[in-house]
């Protein structure tokens, strides 16, 4: 890792300029890079050969009023921007999150939380095309987590967007693209074993609803999702099940309803071990076919490097049975520095 100290971050809290001046803080950079191997049945996948590299910039500094302020900025593969982010921490009081980007806000951090040691049923990179819970995180948000008004054991995050899928815009500006989501929030909860009272137990929810264009050829409604669920820890055991649910607002699919649950097993401190599974039933007046997937994993970490495996199964990619069924494995050389 990277560190250049003593470099003031004035600049991140040019917009707080009225409230307070910055301190001299910290700026570090960290990165990693991944070879993959994919290998598909069912489908043209062209060169197996993949990477992926990323480097994530962090500062911090303190205000004079006693704020901590904290800035990321993500990277992706070839460069691309990923996401970014200011955390604005008040003392006594929890934290102020101005999101950019896709870095899970509201009940985005839900979409598949099961436990896995690689990836999601779905997410070793082949895809299953299903629709999962986003809330407001396409579009820029402010999320409030609030701290010493929560019960010990209780997390809640509070998102809000003005536009739920408006492009990324910067400083001084409004606009970017848009597509036909308005203003809308999201409200999780996350209750620990403080909460619960049973070790390695916890329960997660949470819920969105957001403003939709409305006209007679696609959209008659708002849009509305809900997701719940439970995860549990035991010894080198760990067990999670999902289940979530979409309104769309649209004329012709109506829903969805998605389905997922998983277990993970620690072989030792550098073996992990694990089944993945997600299935999604959709709702459309028209003829359709429920997707599904099915994922065993593994991943054996030495020092810095992690070799990740996933064999995948899928059934009606996209909810289409005429794109038939694939079924393929992944394998994957992380590199963290």
């Amino acid at each position: 890792m990277n560190k250049l100290s003593k470099l003031g971050v004035s600049a991140l809290c040019g917009s707080l300029a009225a409230i307070s001046a910055a301190n001299a803080g910290d700026l570090t950079a960290s990165g990693g890079a991944t070879v993959t191997w994919l290998s598909e049945e069912g489908a043209t996948t062209g060169n197996p050969i993949g990477m992926a590299s990323a480097v994530t910039f962090k500062g911090s500094g303190e205000l004079d009023n006693g704020w901590n302020v904290a800035l990321t900025i993500a990277g992706n593969d070839a460069g691309a921007y990923s996401a970014s982010n200011i955390v604005i921490t008040l003392p006594g009081m929890g934290t102020v999150q101005i999101d950019q980007g896709a870095s899970g806000t509201g009940i985005a951090r839900y979409d598949d939380n099961t436990p896995s040691v690689y990836e999601e049923a779905d997410g070793a990179g082949i895809s299953a095309g299903i629709d999962k819970v986003l809330g407001v995180n396409t579009g820029t948000t402010i999320e409030i987590t609030p701290t010493e008004v929560m019960p010990a054991g209780l997390i809640a995050h509070f998102a809000y967007s003005k536009d739920a899928d408006g492009g990324n815009v910067n400083d001084k500006t409004a606009g970017g693209s848009s597509g036909e989501l308005g203003s809308g929030w999201d409200i999780t909860l996350e209750a620990g074993s403080d909460l619960t009272g049973v070790d390695g137990l916890t329960l997660y929810g949470g819920m969105s609803e957001y403003e939709q264009h409305q006209n007679s050829t696609a959209y008659n409604g708002d849009g509305s999702e809900q997701v719940y669920g439970v995860k549990y820890a035991s010894g080198g055991f760990t067990v999670g099940f999902q289940r979530s649910e979409e309104e769309t607002g649209e004329t012709g699919v109506t829903g969805y309803d998605n389905t997922m649950y998983s277990v993970t097993f620690n072989v030792n401190d550098d073996l992990s071990i694990g089944y993945n599974h997600v299935e999604s039933d959709k709702h459309a007046a028209a003829a359709h076919g429920d997707a599904e997937a099915d994922s065993i994993q593994a991943a054996y970490t030495m020092g810095g490097a992690t070799i990740s495996f996933a064999e995948v199964d899928i059934e009606n990619r996209a909810y289409s049975a005429t794109a038939g069924d694939v079924s393929g494995h992944v394998l994957s050389l992380g590199l963290a520095f």
